[in-house]
């Protein structure tokens, strides 16, 4: 076992915990210094993968103004958005916005300087940056990383993935870490450990999310007690290239959308106006389950976007990345169709936090989609996230300025240490096939669509795998790690599901079809190994 300690730990290297660790360095004196920990390569996070934009209510656009961007947020929402949350990331978007420009972001100019703002759906105005055309999540993170690669003070340690956290009298002093290309455990002592560790993604067959996004995260801070709110919310993006040969699908954006693509059958009739007025622009949500409804009574595999009506110089312009990866497919955007279909995208709920990005676990936090912040409630408007995980960054390193971290606590957890030091007393698990399992099962029973037979069918399934794995606390490699993560995380997901007896935003219960009248978060928290839903 070997042992370190840093000032902070920042887990995940997504644009929330990189922008983080920056923000930490400029704004703190750490003497022990800052660690970012990442599973994979330093590039490797879903914020890679965003093509859309990011909302940002500019001080100079006059059409736009907090009010509208708050409404428009707290209508998306269904009625689970927290309106102080909902202000404070809005009031704070120009701020962040120009800070982050000191960091090397940049983002798409017209001829005389200005931000290009383009409207994506249930946006009542422009109001969406965007870099690189359709890239935003890309160059915001090259940016970002080469900053942080840049920095003498904050070290990064690459292949290694944190399998617990060290948590006393519900205080979290630091974080057990497994590097996979030296087969060794390290455990490493911190006042702070921040959690930004992305979504979920990989639980369901279908999904826009890169390989590593197995929901470590959330079965991290479940199985330290940290409580968890509104797990059954998962964001189902409509427009997902219907490809899967390499691996994940590839995300089609909302913004095709936006500036004008129409979803239509293969013989080009459009069917958006028989579900919503909105048609395209219709909430994520509707558009999703549209689509699918129109998949399963025609028994086609996906439906298609027509984006030849934007014109061909805008539509390459504007969306090279999409271009050019449907021309790999053989698809030419500006002539024809693009096979499109519903793919998991996007975790509403997460780790239960404050203003403070605080847990309820005392000196862990959490920020970016594995938060629970209470801005996106039951349906996350789109471009919010990116705008989420920024804020809380830079919100989070300005209230530690008040804690004081030259004094390390040294408070590890003296028996997390004598479990991974122990030898494995059982044989390896087929990893492959164990969470193709439960990627077919949530995304048949936990999909679009729900009902209390699916839901059970499910937690049936999630049951029987993790008896047959019966993996605690150490595993051989990653992939069990993994393994280990993504069955907590489907069956909180699935009890969350099944807790919520309504149909509100992108949780859909075919045997609950009505809202409830009352809004209330779903809590639950893991209590000596079980699932239990609290106040």
């Amino acid at each position: 076992m070997n042992y370190s300690k840093f000032s902070a730990i920042i887990v995940g290297s997504g644009i929330a915990g990189l922008y983080a660790s920056l923000k930490l360095e400029q704004q703190l004196n750490l003497p022990n210094g800052i660690l970012l920990v990442t599973k994979g390569q330093l590039r490797d996070s879903n914020s890679y993968y965003a093509q859309g934009g990011m909302v940002a209510v500019l001080k100079d656009n006059k059409t736009d103004s907090v009010a509208s961007h708050v409404t428009d947020t707290l209508k998306a929402g269904a009625g689970l958005s927290d309106l102080n949350t909902t202000k404070f990331v809005s009031e704070n978007s120009d701020k962040v916005v120009h800070d982050l420009l000191k960091f090397g972001v940049e983002f798409d100019k017209d001829s005389n300087g200005k931000f290009t703002l383009t409207k994506e759906a249930a946006h009542s105005v422009n109001r969406i940056l965007h870099s690189g055309g359709d890239a935003t999540g890309r160059e915001m993170a090259i940016a970002l990383c080469n900053a942080v690669e840049n920095n003498k003070n904050i070290t990064v340690l690459e292949n290694s993935m944190v399998v617990d956290l060290s948590v006393v009298d519900n205080i979290c002093g630091g974080v057990m870490v497994y590097n996979s290309e030296k087969d060794e455990y390290t455990a490493i002592s911190s006042s702070v450990v921040i959690m930004a560790t992305g979504g979920l993604g990989q639980i369901y067959k279908y999904t826009t999310n890169p390989s590593v996004a197995t929901g470590d995260g959330f079965a991290l801070c479940c199985r330290a007690g940290a409580k968890m709110r509104d797990m059954e919310f998962v964001q189902f993006h409509p427009t997902a290239l219907a490809d899967d040969s390499q691996g994940n699908r590839f995300l089609i954006s909302e913004a095709v959308r936006g500036e004008g693509a129409k979803l239509c059958d293969k013989n080009g009739v459009e069917f958006m106006a028989k579900y919503d007025k909105r048609k395209e622009l219709a909430p994520r949500d509707i558009v999703a389950r549209s689509i699918f409804t129109e998949m399963e009574e025609t028994g086609a595999n996906n439906v298609y976007l027509n984006a030849t009506g934007i014109g061909k110089e805008k539509l390459l312009k504007r969306f090279p990345t999409i271009a050019g990866r449907c021309k790999k497919c053989g698809i030419d955007i500006t002539k024809d169709y693009i096979p499109v279909s519903p793919a998991a995208h996007y975790f509403m709920g997460g780790v239960k936090t404050d203003l403070y990005s605080q847990t309820s676990i005392k000196n862990l936090y959490a920020i970016g989609e594995v938060s629970s912040t209470g801005l996106h409630g039951a349906n996350r408007l789109a471009s919010n996230s990116l705008l989420e995980c920024v804020v809380f960054a830079y919100s989070l390193a300005q209230n530690l300025q008040s804690v004081d971290l030259n004094t390390l606590t040294e408070n590890f957890d003296k028996d997390l240490i004598e479990k991974y030091e122990n030898p494995l007393l059982y044989d390896r698990v087929e990893t492959s096939v164990l969470k193709s399992q439960i990627r077919e099962t949530m995304w048949e029973n936990v999909g679009i669509f729900r009902d209390a037979h699916s839901l059970n069918s499910a937690l049936r399934t999630i049951k029987k795998i993790s008896e047959q794995v019966n993996r605690k606390d150490k595993c051989f490699d990653i992939g069990e790690y993994e393994l280990r993560n993504m069955l907590i995380t489907a069956e909180l997901v699935v009890q969350s599901a099944l807790n919520r007896k309504e149909s509100r935003g992108a949780h859909y219960r075919t045997d609950y079809l009505d809202k409830t009248d009352i809004c209330e978060h779903s809590i639950v928290k893991n209590e000596k190994g079980e699932i239990s839903f609290a106040k």
